[in-house]
């Protein structure tokens, strides 16, 4: 949903298709997400990284660095030193303002920094996840 939501926000005459009550959950996930993230790059974490080339994936690795693959927490650590989380409470706001009416202007482009930053920690997260998974198992 967040690139649907960040597509139909640079669209000056379009308004995104979701309704409403979907995308203000999504709106107040994202939030909370901002915010586990920040807690996240609080933490000194080692990882077990398996690295026989059989185990990896391009896909699992997503649109992160080599560097931040083998150490997820970077990602966040990057985000929050370029980005408050007010910043991105702002942007995220922005981001649904925009995507969900039909303006004669579209958002800003400054939106989209955060933006990148958001789907590098959604990626990190679920490798976070993933590698949790499989070490309890």
């Amino acid at each position: 949903m967040l690139n649907k939501i960040m597509i139909y926000a640079r669209k000056k005459k379009t308004a995104i298709n979701e309704d409403a009550p979907a995308i203000f959950h999504f709106h107040q996930a994202l939030r909370s997400f901002v915010r586990a993230g920040y807690a996240i790059r609080l933490k000194e974490w080692t990882w077990e990284i398996d690295t026989n080339s059989q185990n990896r994936s391009p896909l699992m690795q997503a649109s992160l660095s080599d560097e931040e693959y083998q150490n997820p927490t970077l990602v966040f650590r990057k985000a929050f030193a370029e980005y408050s989380i007010k910043d991105f409470d702002y942007y995220i706001a922005l981001a649904v303002y925009f995507s969900m009416g039909i303006y004669v202007n579209a958002a800003e482009s400054k939106i989209f920094a955060p933006y990148i930053h958001l789907t590098k920690m959604l990626d990190a997260a679920h490798l976070i996840l993933e590698r949790r998974t499989r070490k309890n198992q």
